[in-house]
């Protein structure tokens, strides 16, 4: 098949958290918006559902220690030791079912890596995944488990070459993290800049170290950053290096925090950019592994996400959201009828002061990495 579509109905089981800013019930408004659209049946040979992971598929990235403390707080109380693991404060909390919510995006994210690699399917998606900043011992940013690391690990240890485009507001320093010294694996982030927001990473000086010096690759960005320089950015940046290291495999995380609306981020992309990038991700890619990522404005997630499997498909998706999935959903926050955003009005008082720091990013990158836009 071209493309699979990896999802369980079980990912809206999990809950953060009532006031948590993370909402697993988004994919499956995600889910049922595709549905609605006519882009995937209920028995779809392309509905792929994943088996959760198993404890020894952690282990190529994640300590032993920090799987077992994972295991005794799955019950959804703290136990001794757990905040020196980044567990039960802040933004990873402690809820019943964490490890088996980890577990079941683990797993679906290495079901695609599979389903990808063995030539099953040309493109795998699986909205769950993308939790990029966990690391080998430590939770961070809402992520547990590094589903973005284990399954490029999955294809390295395949012998295949895994270029990692991540577009989440965030940078994804915890993959860049576990690959940081090789050359197998070419990381590149766009996000906006650490400067005003978490993690504080991704600055173009990080490009790597040892065998992996210039395989690392940060595009950060200023808060404000909106459609076009945003995919500017991208164009200059992502094709020439992944046309230079030649992938046999590209990994993606489409997170949609980049958007105007979205509470945690302060960036203004709309469904217009998002596409764009997507469709050049596709283009670039000779088979490719998709993951979700960051959006903390769910109606936002679920109209990206289903644009997004709309072009893996290369068929075009309706204008407009059916009224029967609003009615289904009792509205569900969308703001409107339209599935796309239309064009976002911009400062023009800011925009020159944009796109001076953008060049500046772009001409660092260049300078660093000696890439010809």
């Amino acid at each position: 098949m071209k493309a699979a579509f990896v999802y369980s109905d079980d990912f809206a089981r999990f809950s953060y958290g009532s006031s948590h800013p993370l909402k697993p019930f988004r994919l499956k408004l995600t889910y049922e918006l595709i549905k609605a659209c006519g882009l995937l049946a209920p028995a779809d040979p392309r509905l792929i559902e994943p088996s959760p992971a198993r404890r020894e598929d952690l282990l190529p990235y994640h300590s032993p220690d920090y799987i077992d403390m994972l295991e005794a707080v799955n019950s959804g109380k703290a136990v001794p030791g757990a905040a020196a693991y980044g567990l039960g404060y802040g933004d990873n909390p402690v809820f019943a079912g964490m490890f088996d919510w980890s577990l079941l995006v683990a797993g679906a994210s290495l079901t695609a890596a599979d389903l990808v690699d063995r030539g099953e399917a040309a493109i795998a998606f699986n909205i769950g995944g993308g939790l990029h900043h966990a690391r080998a011992s430590r939770a961070s940013g809402f992520c547990y488990i590094n589903d973005p690391v284990l399954a490029i690990m999955l294809l390295v240890n395949r012998g295949r070459r895994v270029a990692y485009i991540d577009i989440d507001a965030h940078h994804g320093d915890g993959v860049q993290e576990a690959f940081y010294n090789t050359d197998r694996v070419l990381t590149i982030s766009l996000h906006e800049t650490g400067r005003t927001l978490f993690p504080g990473t991704g600055s173009v000086q990080e490009t790597g170290e040892g065998a992996g010096s210039g395989c690392s690759v940060n595009v950060p960005l200023p808060p404000g950053t909106g459609d076009d320089l945003f995919v500017h950015a991208f164009r200059s940046v992502v094709p020439p290096l992944v046309e230079r290291f030649k992938p046999d495999v590209i990994v993606s995380q489409l997170g949609v925090d980049t958007f105007w609306s979205d509470p945690l981020a302060h960036l203004s992309i709309t469904t217009n950019g998002f596409c764009t990038m997507v469709a050049m991700i596709r283009d670039l890619a000779p088979k490719w592994v998709a993951l979700g990522g960051g959006g903390y404005e769910s109606t936002n997630v679920a109209r990206a996400w289903t644009l997004a499997w709309a072009i893996m498909n290369d068929v075009e998706a309706p204008e407009e959201i059916p009224g029967s999935f609003l009615l289904q959903q009792g509205g569900a926050g969308f703001p409107g009828r339209k599935l796309r955003d239309g064009p976002l009005a911009v400062d023009k008082g800011k925009r020159g002061d944009l796109e001076k720091e953008v060049e500046r990013t772009l001409a660092a990158v260049r300078e660093r990495l000696r890439v010809r836009s």
